[in-house]
């Protein structure tokens, strides 16, 4: 028997926005929705028309904003567009802008909320999670339980070439302090956050909503060997520049697809690659998922860290196709093989049945208890 519970749902990523933390707020909403549960989604205003996505799953939903701050302008003309690069780090850095303008949206319309079992605030960026801080006090608290879930570190963030001041280091202590719990993807994921807080970190993974009698599924084989990737890159972490270089120096026939918004730095690979790399913008994750599912293989870059695992691997383990993990170290012979059709050398990834939104919503209802 399940006991209907009024849950609130703060996060800046939501449906239709293609991101790990939109879909880990947008699957929850849905899976908590279709539980019988009373689920708020509070989100970032975006111009999108919500009418069919409500009609099918019937939440409150609002937005904040529009946002005070705003991105600096894109400059294509150099050496304009160096300074303006330089000066949008700058201010990331030194002043989380603009993402910082969601402290203040969290807080104002988090305020004057009250009388929910739980709320579930998600980073990145991690001033949502500073926002609800702010809001929480003694005389003001949202939720019985408040969740402060985590894709990533924040102070300990090792993938990023620059160190967060450490003025930073204070609002993350703020949050970490107020919330009863904070949820994090990995167990590794752990020592990316100051010690005196380990105690209140649950591991909670991200959670898709999937057949499982569909995991099964015979594959055939493609005449012309096809991989893909989808995903993001990280200039000397998450690189492709020495695959796509080896790839462009074989004549033996493939088709490679990329799903990325890094679309820029392929850019000099196109030619070189001669109609052997497809490259797309992202596209909807149910689209994504259908596409995967037919490749002979696919391709991970690693993060090179354990604080990190990328959440594209828990849809890599649900198609159940083999998976080659490019480390820094990039193996010529390694990539060969598998385009000949041998995969011992796979990634060997987790059963994708840990990763179903069912399992994920329990372990959060769990911490009400």
């Amino acid at each position: 028997m399940i006991f209907k519970k009024k849950i609130l749902i703060v996060s800046n990523g939501f449906y239709p926005e293609i991101s790990p933390r939109s879909f880990r707020a947008t699957e929850l909403a849905k899976a908590f929705c279709n539980q019988g549960h009373d689920v708020t989604v509070i989100s970032k205003f975006r111009k999108n028309d919500y009418t069919s996505f409500l009609s099918k799953y019937p939440i409150h939903f609002s937005m904040w904003g529009p946002p005070n701050l705003h991105p600096l302008p894109d400059i294509k003309s150099k050496p304009f567009s160096y300074i303006r690069n330089v000066l949008a780090r700058l201010l990331l850095l030194f002043l989380e802008y603009p993402a910082i303008d969601d402290m203040f949206q969290v807080h104002r319309i988090l305020k004057n909320k009250k009388g929910y079992d739980l709320m579930i605030t998600f980073a990145v960026p991690h001033p949502v999670h500073w926002g609800a801080a702010w809001a929480v006090t003694k005389k003001n608290k949202p939720a019985r339980i408040w969740v402060a879930d985590c894709g990533d570190p924040y102070m300990g963030n090792i993938l990023d070439r620059f160190k967060k001041p450490f003025y930073f280091g204070f609002f993350e202590k703020w949050f970490c302090r107020k919330a009863d719990y904070i949820t994090v993807p990995i167990k590794s994921a752990i020592d990316g956050y100051y010690p005196e807080f380990h105690n209140k970190i649950r591991i909670i993974p991200q959670g898709f909503d999937f057949d499982l009698n569909a995991l099964t599924k015979e594959f055939q084989k493609n005449e012309v060997p096809a991989f893909a990737y989808a995903g993001g890159f990280l200039p000397g972490v998450r690189d492709p520049a020495r695959l796509l270089q080896f790839l462009s120096e074989l004549e033996i026939p493939f088709r490679f697809y990329i799903y990325t918004g890094d679309i820029d730095i392929l850019n000099d690979y196109r030619e070189k690659l001669n109609g052997k790399l497809i490259i797309s913008d992202y596209i909807p994750r149910e689209e994504l998922i259908k596409i995967l599912a037919g490749m002979d293989f696919l391709i991970n870059f690693d993060n090179g860290t354990r604080l990190n695992s990328p959440s594209k691997l828990i849809d890599y383990a649900i198609v159940n196709r083999p998976v080659l993990n490019i480390q820094r170290d990039f193996r010529a012979e390694d990539m060969m093989e598998f385009l000949e059709g041998n995969y011992d050398k796979q990634m060997q990834l987790p059963d994708p049945r840990y990763f179903h939104i069912d399992r994920i919503t329990q372990s959060f209802l769990d911490l009400l208890l």
